[in-house]
């Protein structure tokens, strides 16, 4: 994990995922930046919003070679330690660096501003992709199906490359398969909120301690207290939202829909791919979208720019309940946003602090490892078991894993691989 002590290291990850030689930076480590009108940064953002093709990793090649080669708007040092804080937290992870540049250039509007640039590309349009799905009949197209297959393919992946990550010994296994069983025989919201806080617990216990990091705090236009209320403003939407649902809102209306999709922006580690098992096990079973609905708004995420979290706006536009339309993309586009900011600004300010403190490094290992068990458990209900349901089925699907997995193909080349297969199986079969 890069670290803000590293040198600037000429290997960094430029705008197409190449390594690319490291530019004199506009600013030393540890200098205050210069701040930007929220205006400035918007439009940067939107630019990066309506370009930026291939998924997180990709992201953060354009995200460097935008904001520390060309424009200069952070060192080398700042923006590796800014990619390191987002590898810890839940949600998108190249959303976040994005947030978090607005936000040490421009402040809390400075972030919102990054945000709104980055996102609303893609929002628009998979919301007005949702109205063209909402007026016609996909429930039996063969296509649709080979993506529903696909979809299993790209999931498992992303579940295994986190397995191997951070699930590394018996322990972090075991606590991972735990979690899965317990959530395959009773999925509910409050089980996978419970499951975090215990292997959280279980982690900070139970993990060794390792050695306290030396390391060189951003400057960041955001008071301590500011980052307090928002870190506890997560927290208390985190645990009320499911209890105001619970009491008050079980038909699956709007505190229903923003408590969904907020949980999901609050306990995917990851972000990319890894969101839609918790997506789908949200709106499918509880009839808000149908099955082949939410596959067919999976495709469409692939041909747009910017993050996958935006397929958010497509689910909350078509679904059938009340908040729909343009209302229910809006809240759910910010629900499952929301998390993500308020982490940025809330952990911003004491960074440093805890990236030194070796009992948080322990207790994130143990959620790292119960999220992989609510992922494994997601990708079982509903995942599988709405794609597999033949030999023909389970044999596309191989062919899928080993297009991405082996051959290393981009997703949307086997996303359309998949549909054009789907369409050719339902003529012979």
């Amino acid at each position: 994990m890069p670290s803000a002590t590293e040198p600037t290291r000429p290997e960094a990850i430029g705008s197409e995922g190449l390594a690319v030689p490291a530019h004199k930076p506009a600013v030393t480590s540890g200098a205050p930046p210069v701040r930007g009108s929220a205006g400035q940064i918007l439009l940067v953002a939107l630019r990066l919003g309506l370009t930026s093709f291939g998924g997180p990793i990709a992201h953060l090649g354009y995200f460097r070679e935008e904001y520390v080669v060309r424009l200069r708007w952070l060192d080398e040092h700042t923006y590796a330690d800014l990619v390191a804080l987002c590898q810890f937290l839940p949600g998108p992870a190249s959303s976040q660096v994005g947030i978090g540049v607005g936000v040490l250039r421009g402040g809390i509007p400075g972030g919102i501003a990054a945000w709104l640039g980055f996102t609303l590309p893609s929002a628009i349009a998979l919301t007005a992709f949702a109205y063209l799905v909402g007026s016609v009949d996909v429930s039996n197209a063969g296509w649709l199906h080979g993506l529903k297959i696909v979809a299993v393919a790209v999931v498992a992946q992303a579940v295994w490359g986190m397995a191997r990550q951070f699930c590394t010994d018996r322990t972090r296994i075991s606590i991972g398969l735990a979690v899965a069983i317990m959530l395959v025989v009773a999925q509910t919201a409050i089980g996978q909120v419970l499951a975090i806080a215990l292997a959280g617990l279980i982690g900070w216990l139970w993990f060794p301690r390792g050695k306290a990091q030396s390391v060189e705090p951003m400057h960041v236009p955001v008071s301590h207290r500011t980052g307090v209320v928002a870190l506890c403003l997560f927290v208390a939407l985190l645990v009320g939202l499911p209890l105001l649902r619970w009491t008050t809102d079980s038909g699956g209306g709007g505190v229903a829909l923003f408590d969904s999709f907020y949980r999901v922006g609050s306990l995917v580690f990851g972000g990319g791919h890894v969101v839609l098992p918790l997506l789908q096990a949200e709106v499918v079973p509880q009839g808000w979208v149908t099955n082949a609905q939410f596959i067919a708004g999976y495709g469409a995420a692939q041909a747009v720019p910017g993050p996958l979290f935006t397929f958010s706006a497509y689910l909350g536009a078509i679904r059938g309940p009340w908040p729909n339309g343009v209302l229910g993309a809006l809240v759910a586009l910010v629900a499952i946003f929301l998390p993500s900011f308020m982490l940025v600004v809330g952990t911003l300010p004491f960074w440093g602090t805890f990236r030194r403190h070796p009992g948080f490094r322990s207790a994130l290992d143990g959620i790292n490892a119960a999220v992989v068990g609510i992922l494994l458990a997601a990708l079982y209900n509903p995942v599988w078991t709405s794609a597999i349901a033949r030999p023909a089925d389970f044999a596309l699907l191989l062919a899928c894993a080993g297009l991405l997995m082996v051959w290393k193909l981009p997703p949307w080349v086997v996303v359309v691989f998949a549909a054009l297969a789907g369409w050719i199986m339902s003529v012979f079969y």
